[in-house]
């Protein structure tokens, strides 16, 4: 049982408390409607979806994971091409290159924001290589003015993976509208997290409803099959209300996770360690904040000691795990991808932590170093 007095790492919760009243009356509507599959919710949410990233159109569907098997799939991704991911990302971003039979090409990060090294993509591509795939991770931007020029001139495709990204901006567009597709997760603690799993692609009118094909088995119309490889994955009523609830308060959320970001940055300065960085023409959504100190396994004890719960993102390189390192390719170096993997902690984030949970953490963190 967790003890109350420890600060979580995150609190879907306590986030989704503020949403009970306008959840509970979604339920009772999608009820009472009669529609739970593909309805009126789906589509009311999809059409925010695609204003809010400033795209044509959006597809809802099941989980972030497979938006990102989707969107590589109506990308032309297929087997035996090669997809460059960077290798310090969450498992799924990788997985779902395999799901379709492809080789994932690892390329290093930068190490101030843990992003893909736009600069490294350029020599990873070979003649098989179909898709570079952005993961914006942690909430920061990758180099998006580079890669899409990379990618214009390489004749590959740009797909954004913006599972932990949403409500961040590149040049002050927001992330999923630069590549051919953008795919999102709304796992409950995502910056926009839904009661279960969900996720959405985003795109040009025509390539989102390509995905829209493949989610429902390659229909367009019912029970006639136009195209092949298509399954099941649809984001269902009840998700897309609620996120159509919560989607009203997002930028409220991401701003209020912007303003825990100053205050570590405030009470954490001068210490041995690495803070998160925003590079210029970015705005950072800040889904999680990611320390780096070269005493992360000792610093994790003492803060776990303190009732500061911690989390590693992600211990283990893709590059090294047995069920996504088969059948992939090496490009250059993973020599920031293994020095992050050994300093890197992730503190409290979510948009309800209180002043007194961050004082707490950051007294935690200082009360280490005084040691």
């Amino acid at each position: 049982m967790e003890n109350p007095q420890t600060v979580p790492l995150a609190d879907p919760r306590r986030d989704l408390a503020r949403y009970e009243a306008e959840m509970i009356d979604v339920t009772r509507r999608v009820i009472n409607s009669g529609s739970y599959i593909g309805g009126p919710e789906v589509d009311k949410f999809e059409k925010a979806m695609a204003r809010a990233t400033g795209v044509d159109a959006a597809a809802g569907l099941g989980s972030g994971t497979d938006a990102l098997i989707f969107a590589l799939q109506a990308a032309g991704v297929g087997r035996g091409d090669e997809v460059i991911v960077p290798s310090h990302t969450a498992g799924p971003s990788v997985a779902a290159i395999h799901a379709l039979f492809a080789t994932p090409v690892f390329v290093d990060v930068e190490y101030d924001t843990a992003c893909i090294d736009a600069e490294l993509v350029a020599a990873a591509i070979g003649p098989r290589t179909k898709a570079i795939l952005a993961v914006h991770l942690y909430g920061h931007p990758a180099r998006l003015d580079l890669l899409a020029r990379l990618a214009a001139d390489r004749a590959v495709v740009l797909i954004e993976d913006c599972a932990q990204a949403q409500g961040a901006l590149f040049s002050g567009k927001s992330v999923g509208s630069t590549g051919k597709f953008g795919c999102f997760s709304f796992y409950p603690t995502k910056n926009l997290g839904a009661l279960g799993d969900g996720g959405a692609v985003t795109g040009s009118q025509a390539g989102v409803d390509l995905v829209r094909k493949l989610r429902v088995y390659g229909w367009s119309t019912p029970q006639f099959a136009e195209i092949p490889y298509g399954r099941c994955s649809r984001l269902d009523e009840l998700q897309a209300g609620y996120l159509s609830v919560r989607m009203q308060g997002l930028a409220e959320d991401v701003e209020a996770r912007r303003k825990v970001a100053r205050a570590y940055r405030e009470l954490l300065a001068g210490l041995p360690i690495d803070l998160p960085i925003e590079q210029a023409d970015c705005r950072h959504a800040y889904h999680l904040f990611v320390i780096k100190s070269d005493a992360r396994d000792a610093l994790r004890r003492h803060l776990g000691d303190a009732g500061v719960m911690t989390g590693l993102h992600y211990p283990f390189p893709a590059h090294v795990q047995p069920g996504l390192s088969t059948n992939t390719r090496t490009a250059g170096s993973l020599d920031v991808t293994l020095r992050l993997q050994e300093r890197i902690l992730s503190l409290p984030m979510f948009a309800t932590i209180t002043d007194n949970e961050i004082g707490r953490v950051a007294d935690a963190v200082r009360g280490y170093f005084r040691k």
